[in-house]
Order: structure tokens, then C-alpha cells, then sequence
């Protein structure tokens, strides 16, 4: 085999085995809630947001902790990691049966396998001072009330 020969086939099994970065991308859109709504959010990355509800676009690899502020509400620290999951498994597995170890590299290296969870990330939000939810179960008479 010749330079050349091997350099093509070097380059087409980087083109087949890239798969997962073709198909599904290295950024997945994420969305942020918050329940009431207009709170802010940011992250130990570069990812925020002024007021949720928002979705941004998130590097498949990245994994962080989003964080949501609002005035008069306790705020909220979410953990936001990544796993390998339907399609992404799917493109990884055909880098395997196509051969194409480096398309695995590069899918591992830029995370196209990885979907992130949870997403939609939904912070329920506190009150500050605000009683917590009572049960809905009663669980007897109070201590006002008399006994059956």
C-alpha cells in the first residue's frame, strides 16, 4: 500500500467513524425553568440566562451546576451532568461495527454521544420566610379540636 492509499483510507474511516458528530452535533439545547418563573440562572460554566424560562444551546461534554436566583426566594443549586444515551449510543456502537476508532475518539472527545440530564432543568423555587407546604393528610384531631 502507498502513502497515499493509506492516508485515504486513514481519512475515510475518520469521516465514517465521526458518526455521532455529524448526525447529532456538540451542542444539545438545554432549557431552564423556574417555577414561579423570572428567576435568573447561571452556571460554574459560561452558560446563564436573565430570565428563565430560556434554553440555551450547552456543549454535549459540558457538565455544571445551574443555579437560580430570584428576589425574595431561596435560591437553588441544580446539578446538570451528561450520559450516554438512545441515539448518542446508537452512533457510538455504528463508529464500533463501521471500524472507526478514531470517530469513537472523536465522539468521546466532544461528548456527541452524551445527552444531558435532567433536561428540562426545573428549579421549584421557595419563598424566603414563607411557611413550608403543610400535608394535605390530616392526621387527627388538633389540639383545639375534640377527639371522635
Amino acid at each position: 500500500m502507498s502513502i497515499k492509499q493509506i492516508s485515504a483510507a486513514v481519512l475515510m474511516a475518520a469521516g465514517v467513524g465521526a458518526c455521532g458528530s455529524i448526525v447529532r452535533g456538540t451542542t444539545e439545547p438545554v432549557s431552564f425553568v423556574s417555577i414561579p418563573s423570572g428567576a435568573a440562572m447561571t452556571t460554574d460554566k459560561k452558560y446563564a440566562c436573565p430570565v428563565t424560562p430560556c434554553t440555551l444551546e450547552v456543549e454535549r461534554s459540558d457538565e455544571f451546576v445551574a443555579t437560580f436566583v430570584k428576589p425574595g426566594y431561596h435560591s437553588q443549586s441544580i446539578p446538570v451532568r451528561t450520559k450516554i444515551v438512545g441515539k448518542g449510543a446508537a452512533g457510538f456502537a455504528g463508529n464500533v461495527l463501521a471500524g472507526g476508532i478514531i470517530g469513537m475518539g472523536v465522539d468521546a472527545y466532544t461528548g456527541a454521544a452524551m445527552d444531558h440530564e435532567p433536561n428540562p432543568v426545573i428549579a421549584t423555587m421557595r419563598p424566603v420566610g414563607g411557611a413550608a407546604p403543610q400535608s394535605r393528610r390530616r392526621r387527627g384531631p388538633g389540639p383545639n379540636e375534640p377527639g371522635m
